[in-house]
C-alpha cells in the first residue's frame, strides 16, 4: 500500500454544494479524516447514535445535523455539529472539500458532507444526549467491508450497499456518503 497523500487532485473533492430542493431539509455532516501510524493510514471518525433516539436510532453516522438559523453556511453547520456531538473543536478541522449531497429517505433531509482533515489522537467527548460511541475506522477496513446485504426496515426487506467492520454495520445515507468518498480517494491510500 502506498502512503496516503492529501489533498488529492483538485477535482477529486468538490468545493461547492448544490442547493437543496425546496421539499428537502438542509443538513450537514463532517467527514473527519486523519492519518495514523508511521505509514499514514487514513482513518475516518463516525458515531453510533443512541438506541433510544427518535430518528436513526442506533445507526452509525458522521457527526452532523440540521442547519441552525445562526449558521452562516452548511460547512459551519457541520463544524458546529461535530463540536456538539463529539467534542471536536472547530479550529482543529481543516475543511478540504465537499462531497455530493445525499438525501435521506425516511426523514427527507438533504445531507451535505464536508471532508475535514484532523490530527490523530483526539480525546472524544460524545454528547450524552445523542452519541452512544465514537468510532475510528481505517479506510482500508471500510473498503474491505463493502458488500450488498439484505436488511429489514419496518418489516420491509430490501437489498442495499453496506460497510461492515467487525460488528459495525454502516448503511443508508452514511454508506452512500462513504461510497462517494472512497470512490474519490481510489488509488490514494
Amino acid at each position: 500500500m502506498s502512503a496516503f497523500t492529501w489533498p488529492p487532485e483538485p477535482s477529486a473533492l468538490g468545493t461547492t454544494a448544490r442547493p437543496a430542493p425546496a421539499d428537502e431539509i438542509p443538513a450537514a455532516v463532517l467527514v473527519p479524516l486523519f492519518l495514523a501510524g508511521e505509514a499514514g493510514e487514513p482513518h475516518l471518525v463516525l458515531t453510533r447514535r443512541r438506541a433510544d433516539l427518535k430518528r436513526h436510532a442506533g445507526e452509525i453516522s458522521f457527526p452532523g445535523g440540521r442547519r441552525d438559523a445562526g449558521d452562516s453556511d452548511l460547512a459551519e453547520t457541520a463544524l458546529r455539529e461535530a463540536e456538539e456531538e463529539i467534542g471536536l473543536p472547530r479550529e482543529a478541522v481543516d475543511i478540504v472539500g465537499a462531497l455530493t449531497p445525499t438525501p435521506t429517505i425516511a426523514t427527507n433531509y438533504a445531507v451535505y458532507p464536508f471532508v475535514g482533515m484532523i490530527e490523530p489522537g483526539h480525546r472524544w467527548k460524545p454528547s450524552a444526549a445523542e452519541v452512544a460511541e465514537v468510532l475510528e475506522l481505517a479506510v482500508s477496513d471500510l473498503r474491505a467491508g463493502y458488500r450488498r446485504k439484505r436488511l429489514m426496515r419496518r418489516g420491509v426487506p430490501f437489498r442495499t450497499d453496506v460497510f461492515e467492520v467487525g460488528d459495525q454495520l454502516i448503511w443508508g445515507a452514511t454508506a452512500r456518503i462513504l461510497s462517494d468518498l472512497l470512490e474519490r480517494l481510489e488509488g490514494l491510500d
